[in-house]
Formats: C-alpha cells, structure tokens, sequence
C-alpha cells in the first residue's frame, strides 16, 4: 500500500509541469483521475484472479510437465540400462560364436589334414604295391631278355667269327667269353 501512494504521489508532482503538453498527465482533469481509479481495479482483480486461479493452474501444468521429464528421464535411463545389457549379451553371444566357429574351423581343417594324411597314405602304399609289382615285371623281362639276349649272342658272335676267319669257334670257348663280356656290361 505504501508503495502505491508514493507512486501516486511521484506521479502527480510532475502533472503541472506536463499538463500542457501531455494530456495523459494531466491529474486535474477527472476523466484522468477515473481511467486511473478504473485502471487500479482492473489490476488488483487482475492480480488476484491470476493469483488465485491462472498462477496455480500454471503452477500444476509445470509440476506436472516436471514430473512428465522425470518419469521420461528415468525411462530413458531404465532403457539405456536394458540396451547397456543386450549389448553386453551380443558382444558375448558374438564373442562365444566367434569361438565356436574357430573351434569348428580348426576342427575341419585337423579332420581334413588327418583325411588328406590317410589317404595320401592309402595312395602311397598303392603305389609302392604297383611299384613292387612294375618292378617285378621289369625283373622278369629282363631275365627274360637276358635270356633271350645270350642264345642270339652266341649265334651272332659264332656266324660272325665264321665270316671273318672262316673257322667255327668252339662252343664252351664262346659261352664263357659271352657270360665274360654280359658280366663285364653288368646285364647278367
């Protein structure tokens, strides 16, 4: 109350000076003096109706906008928190797959070195067996050929001794000197 007679007063010491020029100043005249009594009322039940009703209505809209923000924010931690642990769960469900492939991985390559190594074993015993056997044959053909190789031998070297010195050679003297001549060759 103090405060609007000092204000009232302040605005009235100025009036004089001001009624000339401004109208709105000019506190003799009662029109002035009515606007401001009417312009008073229309404040104070201004005020108390903002007060008394807009204020706490204003009031509940931001509490409840606060408590709306809460109960999102602890939401959102709530969610952040669930998120947190799903991640953590993939991370160790890709980390556990990750090494059971490798595992599994390792697992197939071991089994099929093992394989490769039975069966490159399996080959080469078949081929030592076919080898033994080539070799056997080869063996036989040659006793064969060699064989065959000292008849043709002593008929050759018996026609061609009787060309050149017109003489027959002695049947034993030929057959040493032949097995004599295949031993020094190494063929017998």
């Amino acid at each position: 109350m103090r405060k609007l007679s000092t204000a009232a007063l302040l605005a009235l010491a100025p009036s004089a000076a001001l009624a000339d020029t401004m109208p709105q100043m000019d506190f003799a005249n009662p029109l002035t003096l009515d606007q401001v009594g009417w312009m008073a009322v229309i404040l104070v039940v201004l005020y108390f109706t903002l007060s008394r009703w807009g204020l706490p209505e204003i009031g509940k809209v931001l509490e409840n906008r606060a408590a709306v923000i809460a109960r999102d924010l602890s939401a959102a931690r709530a969610a952040k928190v669930e998120a947190d642990a799903a991640v953590a769960a993939l991370n160790a469900t890709i980390h556990q797959a990750r090494a059971a492939a490798q595992a599994e991985v390792a697992k197939a390559v071991t089994d099929a070195k093992a394989r490769a190594s039975a069966e490159a074993a399996k080959l080469a015993a078949s081929l030592e067996a076919k080898l033994a056997a080539a070799e056997a044959q080869i063996a036989t053909a040659r006793a064969a050929a060699l064989a065959a190789i000292k008849p043709v031998a002593e008929e050759a070297a018996s026609t061609i001794l009787l060309k050149l010195t017109g003489t027959q050679p002695a049947e034993d003297q030929l057959a040493s000197r032949i097995d004599t001549a295949l031993a020094a060759r190494k063929v017998a």
